[in-house]
């Protein structure tokens, strides 16, 4: 399934060419990622609190296609790829319309309180596989 989540492109977004600075396109994509957990039904922060589980970004292969524009309505779209024991592989993508103009594959890891790789909880990995 494909979870869609809607941002606008403000000024504060642009350089001095008008376009998105290249380094929001990864502030978008972070914030579908964020959508998608939620509307998966896992809470980060309780997960974190009772757990000290958090998700970290690992490796993220971008390709930046087409700028965008202040004022632009962009919708951030987020698929499951791979669910593997302790990393969770996503495809991302920044849409203006039917144009897409980011794409990128990013891979999380399920980090401990320590910072070393845990594996995913049951609970979280069934809901994440019931995807959105």
């Amino acid at each position: 399934m494909t979870h869609r989540f809607e941002v606008r492109v403000y000024y504060e977004d642009t350089d001095l060419a008008g376009i998105v600075y290249y380094a929001n396109y990864l502030k978008f994509i972070e914030r579908g990622r964020s959508e998608w957990v939620r509307v998966c039904g896992v809470d980060q922060a309780r997960l974190r609190a009772e757990q000290g589980i958090v998700f970290a970004v690992r490796r993220v292969e971008a390709d930046y296609l087409r700028p965008a524009v202040f004022d632009d309505l962009l919708a951030v779209t987020t698929e499951l790829v791979e669910l593997g024991g302790a990393k969770i592989v996503l495809d991302q993508a920044v849409w203006r319309g039917e144009e897409r103009l980011f794409a990128a594959r990013v891979v999380l890891v399920c980090v401990g309180a320590g910072m070393g790789a845990v594996r995913i909880p049951a609970g979280v990995r069934a809901v994440l596989q019931g995807g959105v």
